[in-house]
């Protein structure tokens, strides 16, 4: 195993981690805590995710540097674009309708439920599942 190999399999196992503990499960769980108001908890959510995105963007670069070196599998390769794809739909089209509904919740106006979360968690189970196979690729 070669170490573009190596790195891209921590790289990608730290990945999945990172969307698996706070998508799954610090996002929803933070809305059940004794006095957590919506604004409460969009706002923590917005600084969460923001530092996630933030991490993944840097992780998905140091992969795509890593990709094209050559170093690695084409098929592992291939996976590792589904995540990086997702996470780019999410950032670019995703992210900026959630952030409209949080800025009018957090400025204490109501807006009605939005559908784009589903979009959302749909694309992080894409992500996850992307950097499953890609992992596994890689193992292999």
């Amino acid at each position: 195993m070669n170490i573009g190999t190596a790195v891209a399999i921590g790289i990608t196992f730290v990945w999945i981690g990172m969307v698996l503990a706070i998508s799954f499960l610090e996002a929803p769980l933070k809305f059940r805590a004794p006095n957590v108001t919506l604004q409460i908890g969009l706002g923590i959510g917005r600084l969460v995710f923001q530092a996630l995105n933030t991490i993944e963007v840097g992780l998905s670069l140091v992969l795509a540097a890593i990709v094209a070196t050559g170093l690695l599998p084409m098929r592992a390769a291939v996976a590792l674009a589904v995540p990086a794809a997702a996470l780019a739909v999410q950032l670019i089209a995703v992210r900026p309708r959630l952030t409209r509904r949080s800025n009018t919740v957090l400025a204490g106006l109501t807006a009605p439920r939005s559908q784009t979360h589903y979009v959302y968690v749909g694309l992080e189970t894409v992500k996850t599942v992307g950097l499953f196979v890609a992992g596994i690729l890689l193992l292999t």
